[in-house]
């Protein structure tokens, strides 16, 4: 089950531009080791479900894990070989829009090898370059 609001104001959303870093959200709260990004990108529903579904994998009930993004964006598109002129599509699939610094998952309870290990088989399932990061000491 891919992950969408509940409701919303508006059906359909304009693309707009992703611009500057992430001022919130950059930083790791929740665990101990996270998956932060240096790109700026749309994360789609069914990218964060299969970095959920390979972190619960390995993990294997062990520590916790933290998914620290939604995807509140509508994403349209028009069938293929449709001519010009008959409007915007029809919403395709909800993203994630995410700027450089923003963290995306977060795991605690785990050793760093075994977060590293399970941070680095999200990564490759992510659309944008990631870095893994530990925690402040506050």
């Amino acid at each position: 089950m891919a992950l969408m609001p509940k409701r919303v104001k508006h059906r359909k959303s304009q693309r707009g531009r992703i611009k500057g870093n992430a001022l919130r959200g950059n930083r790791v709260v929740f665990g101990d080791y996270g998956l932060q990004c240096t790109q700026a990108g749309w994360l789609s529903a069914a990218t964060i479900e299969a970095g959920r579904v390979a972190a619960s994998q390995y993990l294997r009930n062990e520590g916790r894990l933290y998914i620290r993004v939604f995807p509140h964006k509508p994403i349209t598109s028009i069938p293929l070989e449709t001519r010009m002129g008959k409007g915007k599509g029809e919403p395709e699939y909800w993203a994630a829009v995410v700027r450089p610094g923003t963290v995306l998952f977060e795991i605690g309870g785990v050793s760093e090898e075994a977060a590293r290990m399970c941070l680095a088989r999200l990564a490759h399932k992510m659309p944008i370059k990631v870095r893994f990061l530990k925690r402040r000491p506050a």
